[in-house]
C-alpha cells in the first residue's frame, strides 16, 4: 500500500526506451544479441530516475544475458491493470506492487509461487511488515522491495521552550504529557485529525487487538474488542490535545499545510512530511524533528502500519529465471543500502537498519518499522476500504458517541465488506 507522502521521492522521468506490456514466451522479445529481454512495471514516484539508471546499468553490467525493459505505472487503476495483466498471456515479467495488494493478486493464481526462494532471499530477516502480507495461503508470492512508515515530526524550537527532551519520549503515557504541556499558548499539542485509521491501527496492535481477526478463512472485524476500545480510547486521548477536524483524514485539509502555519507543535507522518512543511513555511527550516511512534512500554516503539512494495513475478512470464534474478538484485543487501540512502527509504530487513542511521526521519522510521505490521491479509480487506467504516468510527466517538455500540457497528460493516469483497 502506498503511504500518502513517502520520504525523499522525487517525481520519475522515464528517458525513453520503454517496452509494451508483454513479455510473452520465453525466446519472444529477445534481444538481436541473444540476450534474454524482461518487461519490469514499477510504480510512479517509487525511486527517482537516477536510481532506476544506476540499478539497471549495474544489473545488465553484472548479467550481461540480460535486457532490462521497465515501464511506468500510475498507482490510480493498478489493481484493475494487474489482474487483467495476470489473466493474460503477455504479461511483464516482474511487477512493483502494494505490500497489502498481494493477497488480491495471488487469489487468482496469477502469480509464482517464491516459498522455495524465501531462505535465498534472506528472508529470516524481513520486516514483518512487508513479508506477512506478501504471503498468501502459507505460501510467498510477494518479495519485500522497501518500507515506509510513519512517524512524530515535531518542531524542535517548541519542544525546547517547553523544557521537553524528545529524546526521553519513550512511551505513550510520557507523550501524553509531553504533549498536554505544549498544547498551550495558541499552540496545537499535536494535529490528530480525526479519521487518521492508520494511527488508530497502530495504538489497537500495540493492545494486543486488530482491526480484523481470520479463521479458516472466515473473517470478522475486530473493533468491540477490549484491545481495540483501548486503541480507540488513547487516540481519543491524543486527539483532543489538538483542534484536528473529527470528520476528516490527514489529507484534507493537508496536515503538513496546517503545520506550515506555525501553530502546531507535532504531526504523525511519514518524514517526507517535513519536506512539505518546510516547503510551504522556510523560516521552519532546521526547526523540525523527528522521533519514534512512541509504545505503550519503553522496551520498543509502537506499532505502526507499514506501507511499501513488494516484488511479484507473473505466473504467465515465460522468463522466469531472469525475472528471479532481477528480484533477488533489487532486494538483495547492496541494492538495498543504496536505495535507502538514494531514497530515505526503509531497507526490506531489519538487519540493513543501520543504512539510513545518519538519516533522522528514515532511521526513525526504521526503530518503528522493526515492530510494523500491514492490514489484515485477505483479498477482502479492499473492500473494506473501499468503503472505510473504520472512518466512520472514529467520527462518531470523537463527538460523543458510545464507543462499544459504534464499534459493534463498525465491526458489523467490516465483516461484511470483506465477505463480499472476497
Amino acid at each position: 500500500m502506498k503511504l500518502r507522502v513517502l520520504a525523499g521521492v522525487s517525481a520519475l522521468v522515464i528517458a525513453g526506451g520503454l517496452s509494451a506490456c508483454g513479455s510473452g514466451s520465453e525466446s519472444s522479445g529477445d534481444s538481436a544479441d541473444g540476450r534474454t529481454t524482461i518487461d519490469v512495471w514499477l510504480m510512479r514516484d517509487s525511486v527517482s530516475a537516477e536510481f532506476q539508471k544506476e540499478f539497471v546499468a549495474g544489473f545488465e553490467k553484472a548479467h550481461p544475458d540480460i535486457e532490462v525493459k521497465v515501464q511506468i505505472q500510475e498507482w490510480d487503476g493498478i489493481g484493475e491493470k494487474v489482474t487483467a495483466a495476470l489473466a493474460s498471456n503477455d504479461a511483464p515479467d516482474v511487477i512493483e506492487t502494494g505490500n497489502t495488494q498481494v493477497a488480491q493478486f495471488a487469489q487468482s493464481g496469477g502469480l509464482t509461487d517464491l516459498s522455495g526462494k524465501v531462505d535465498e532471499l534472506g528472508g529470516g530477516d524481513w520486516l514483518k511488515g512487508l513479508a506477512e502480507p506478501g504471503a498468501y495461503e502459507g505460501k510467498q508470492y510477494g518479495i519485500p522491495y522497501y518500507a515506509a512508515n510513519r512517524v512524530v515530526i515535531y518542531r524542535t524550537d517548541l519542544f525546547k521552550k517547553a523544557g521537553i527532551d524528545a529524546d526521553e519520549i519513550k512511551t505513550r503515557d510520557q507523550w501524553i504529557e509531553a504533549t498536554e504541556k505544549l498544547n498551550s499558548s495558541g499552540t496545537q499539542g499535536i494535529y490528530l485529525p480525526g479519521q487518521m485509521w492508520y494511527a488508530l491501527a497502530g495504538f489497537i496492535w500495540d493492545e494486543g487487538g486488530d482491526l480484523a481477526t481470520g479463521s479458516g478463512g472466515d473473517w470478522k472485524g475486530a473493533l468491540d474488542t477490549p484491545e481495540a476500545l483501548r486503541g480507540m480510547d488513547f487516540y481519543q486521548r491524543l486527539q483532543s490535545l489538538g483542534k484536528g477536524p473529527k470528520d476528516a483524514d490527514e489529507a484534507q485539509p493537508p496536515q503538513a499545510e496546517v503545520m506550515a502555519k506555525g501553530q502546531v507543535a507535532q504531526i504523525i507522518s511519514t518524514p517526507g512530511g517535513a519536506n512539505v512543511v518546510t516547503e510551504n513555511n522556510p523560516e521552519l527550516k532546521g526547526r523540525l524533528g523527528y522521533f519514534p511512534i512512541p509504545g505503550k512500554s519503553a522496551a520498543q516503539p509502537g506499532s505502526v502500519f507499514i506501507g511499501g512494495s513488494d516484488l511479484v513475478i507473473p505466473a504467465a512470464s515465460g522468463k522466469q529465471d531472469a525475472a528471479f534474478t532481477f528480484v533477488k538484485e533489487l532486494t538483495g543487501d547492496a541494492w538495498q543500502r543504496k536505495l535507502a540512502a538514494a531514497m530515505s527509504y526503509v531497507p526490506n530487513k531489519t538487519t540493513l537498519a543501520d543504512a539510513v542511521a545518519s538519516d533522522p526521519g528514515a532511521s526513525a522510521m526504521a526503530a518503528g518499522a522493526a515492530v510494523g505490521r500491514a492490514t489484515p491479509n485477505t483479498p477482502g480487506w479492499a473492500a473494506v476500504e473501499a468503503k472505510n467504516p473504520i472512518k466512520d468510527y472514529m467520527t462518531a466517538v470523537l463527538t460523543g458517541a458510545d464507543a462499544k455500540s459504534e464499534a459493534a457497528k463498525a465491526s458489523a460493516a467490516i465483516t461484511a465488506a470483506m465477505k463480499t469483497g472476497s
